[in-house]
């Protein structure tokens, strides 16, 4: 006989209303007091799971306004769902308090699944998945991933790794490096063609499930931007290390399946590899600004130790170009001076 789980003790007052509004959802039919914590993401948003009298279990958002906004997951739950991959579907809504009831893709992560056993599977999976995605792609349907957003996710680097994170103030010359090698890195970004990006697809945001693999979660800031995005989110992880022959190997395989089913890559693959080198470092500098704002102003510090990787990915790739040298310059006096405070990671 299976155990019921007690219910959550807390005061948190939305835990109470979403508790009370899946008491009065007939269909499905819940048992509320089941509900648990499932779990949290980087935003304000969080997931419970609760239980259902046939044994099934269901999955309940909390994404508390105005901070947070269901409606654009609910769109793109919908957009990604009739491309025929995996995601939740939404089962029932409260929009203007920011509660859904979703279908439960369970709670094993790609993260807690991998090694060198499963990774080739898996990230197939993903990679044929993703395909899937950007063969549905159309302009005018999700908001674009202009220069100006690229641009502003780049500027959390300076703003939050380097001023706050480092506690360094960059020179007007140093400010001045950075924001030409942005320049650089955005061209590239902005001539790539254009599809759905899903945005955080990575190890945390794919569930294996045994048909149909992989289960895609957390895509509610989907955009139309530059094709190589996901594939680096998927393979430069920000939570998991692969060697760089692996990635190429995966890389290959990607712009070979992309080429054969039409998709708009750069057509050898020297040209691809650049591109996802200069996209990832996009997404590299975004990302150590994120988790460096995370931790100093959402209190989240648990990301501060996936810095050093994430900072390693951005070494690496700009090392490999002439156009890119400024960067690792300014990198090597930021360690510099870092070093001569005693500061460490």
């Amino acid at each position: 006989m299976q155990s019921i789980p007690p219910p959550l003790v807390t005061s948190d007052e939305r835990l109470t209303q979403l508790q009370d509004w899946l008491k009065h959802i007939s269909a499905p039919p819940l048992n509320a007091e089941t509900i648990r914590t499932a779990s949290a993401d980087a935003s304000f948003r969080r997931y419970f799971r609760v239980d259902a009298p046939d044994g099934k279990t269901y999955i309940a958002m909390d994404a508390p306004p105005p901070q947070e906004n269901v409606r654009p997951y609910i769109q793109v739950a919908h957009l990604l769902g009739e491309t025929g991959v995996s995601v939740p579907r939404v089962l029932a809504h409260d929009i203007e308090r920011g509660f859904l009831l979703l279908t439960d893709l369970g709670s094993t992560t790609y993260l807690a699944e991998l090694n060198l056993q499963t990774a080739h599977t898996l990230y197939m999976d993903a990679i044929d998945a993703l395909l899937q995605i950007q063969m549905h792609s159309q302009p005018g349907v999700l908001p674009e991933y202009d220069r100006e957003l690229l641009l502003r996710e780049l500027m959390l680097f300076p703003d939050w790794y380097i001023a706050k994170h480092l506690n360094i103030s960059l020179s007007d010359k140093q400010m001045a490096d950075l924001m030409k090698v942005f320049d650089i890195i955005l061209a590239n970004n902005m001539a790539q063609p254009q599809v759905y990006v899903h945005r955080d697809y990575h190890s945390r945001n794919l569930m294996v499930l045994p048909n149909a693999n992989p289960g895609i979660l957390d895509f509610q800031d989907a955009v139309y931007g530059p094709i190589t995005y996901d594939l680096a989110s998927l393979l430069r992880d920000a939570y998991v290390r692969w060697d760089e022959e692996l990635i190429l190997d995966w890389v290959i395989r990607y712009w070979e399946r992309a080429r054969k089913v039409g998709l708009p890559v750069a057509p050898d693959i020297d040209s691809f590899y650049r591109d996802f080198e200069f996209m990832g470092l996009q997404r590299h500098l975004k990302v150590l600004g994120i988790f460096a704002r995370l931790n100093y102003r959402d209190g989240k510090s648990a990301y501060i130790k996936d810095l050093p990787l994430v900072m390693d990915y951005t070494r690496r790739a700009a090392q490999r170009y002439v156009e890119l040298a400024p960067l690792i310059r300014l990198l090597d006096a930021l360690e510099n001076k870092t070093a001569q405070v005693g500061y460490t990671f």
